[in-house]
């Protein structure tokens, strides 16, 4: 099996369930308020980590008593958390208001993340030892990454390791504008129809992976939600229908996802294996409240996903 090195964002995440709607002035009784491992860098690192896949995670948390209470938690899957420094200031925190079927509004508060990866990492040999794989949690969650991030993955591609992207959402909207530079040294990018509608203008999963994969993108990896996902790569299109399970909370399932689809590869699996691995582990993310408090190791994981049915059609 090898190792995957993993960077980005490290969150604590409150959530408070189920928020229909916001009433300024009045008192709303919500059903729970809990905490727990957030962030991008941080839940694939935790999936990663409890899947049985040597992982070290690259990272900020502040020097606060959340600093060390998300250290633990990485740490409890395994996770090796020496490549996560602590800042003077305040951890990464975010709460989630999460309505009944299961979507989210966030109220983040950025912390730590102001200040990491203010240079491009430098992929040392002790630092790669072990690692096949780098995956970068967001290319534009954290602002001081984001000029650089296209030479990161080139270092990383010149160290030998296989690169994997995660999209996620760009809230300054400049997409394309400050990603286009990164896509020939990506390997593996995941993208949701939103992300992949405003990077290439495509809303087609087929003709969005067509568009990243012709600037240079080895695997497209598409995720569609409540519809599975569907991959596209060298001499290959392979579709995975999601499974039929109760939606509680979809906080962190994407990040689940990425995690669990690396996991698989790392352990020798296809793509396509790894398209219908990681549409069951954020099957499993979302049936609780949390990012990663329904994932389970992995060959409970296999178990769980063999008694789950697919959503008909």
């Amino acid at each position: 099996m090898t190792g995957v090195l993993v960077s980005g964002n490290i969150v604590l995440d409150t959530l408070v369930r189920p928020v229909e709607q916001i009433r300024w002035g009045a008192s709303i009784w919500v059903e729970s308020i809990e905490r727990s491992l957030g962030g991008n860098g941080a839940n694939t690192a935790y999936t990663l980590g409890l899947l049985g896949v040597p992982t070290r995670l690259l990272g900020m948390v502040g020097n606060d008593e959340p600093g060390g209470y998300l250290l633990a938690a990485l740490a409890s899957a395994g996770v090796d958390t020496r490549g996560v420094t602590r800042s003077k200031g305040l951890s990464a925190g975010t709460v989630a208001l999460v309505k009944s079927d299961g979507e989210r509004m966030f109220l983040h508060q950025p912390g730590a993340s102001l200040e990491v990866f203010a240079e491009p990492i430098e992929f040392t040999s002790d630092l790669i030892a072990g690692a096949s794989y780098y995956h970068l949690g967001s290319p534009f969650a954290l602002p001081r990454q984001r000029s650089h991030v296209a030479e990161t993955l080139r270092r990383a591609r010149a160290a030998g390791l296989i690169t994997a992207v995660d999209t996620q959402w760009d809230s300054r909207g400049k997409w394309m504008e400050d990603f286009a530079a990164a896509l020939p040294y990506i390997d593996i990018l995941f993208m949701n129809q939103d992300e992949s509608r405003m990077l290439t203008g495509h809303a087609g999963p087929a003709s969005a992976a067509r568009a990243v994969r012709g600037e240079g993108v080895r695997w497209a990896v598409m995720k569609l939600s409540g519809q599975g996902c569907a991959v596209f790569g060298p001499g290959t299109e392979a579709w995975a229908p999601a499974f039929d399970v109760p939606v509680l909370d979809t906080t962190g399932a994407g990040d689940c996802f990425a995690g669990a689809y690396l996991a698989m590869l790392a352990r020798g699996g296809t793509h396509p294996e790894a398209a219908r691995f990681a549409n069951g582990v954020a099957a499993l993310a979302i049936q609780k409240l949390g990012a990663v408090a329904g994932l389970l190791p992995f060959e409970e994981t296999l178990q769980r996903i063999a008694g789950m049915a697919l959503k008909p059609g």
